[in-house]
């Protein structure tokens, strides 16, 4: 279970994230809305989180760093379209979470080759597992 400081901090990033091409465009923002809902933030909360800068917050368990992961880079696709300033970004977020490279570069080259650009969450854990091998 994420405290609700850990889960602001995630919302936090998805922001900066969704900003690094300069603009939020309103597929990222209901994609961040909706993800912050599912979080059981509430709409005050998630509006002031676009103003205020909260200290970093590290989730601590793999499964969440990878689901969060996952979740930046479906906000990286949701706009149609994909600036290199994101894909640098969330490669350096992968680094950040200390998510293996190899399997962040994987999960995003399979996004990058489905249609919806998403993919299954049995392959994107399998992903991450293979890397210990």
């Amino acid at each position: 279970m994420q405290s609700l400081d850990e889960k602001k901090s995630l919302i936090q990033e998805m922001i900066s994230f969704a900003l690094v091409d300069g603009d939020l465009h309103d597929k990222e923002y209901d994609f961040i809305k909706m993800i912050a809902a599912d979080l059981n933030i509430d709409k005050a909360t998630f509006l002031l989180l676009f103003n205020e800068r909260q200290k970093y917050v590290a989730t601590k368990d793999e499964f969440s760093r990878i689901s969060h992961f996952y979740r930046l880079a479906l906000l990286m696709y949701c706009d149609g379209k994909t600036h290199e300033k994101e894909k640098e970004r969330i490669r350096e977020i992968g680094l950040k979470m200390a998510l293996n490279p190899i399997a962040v570069e994987k999960v995003l080259e399979r996004m990058q080759e489905t249609e919806n650009h998403m993919i299954d969450g049995a392959m994107l854990l399998s992903i991450f597992q293979e890397q210990y091998n």
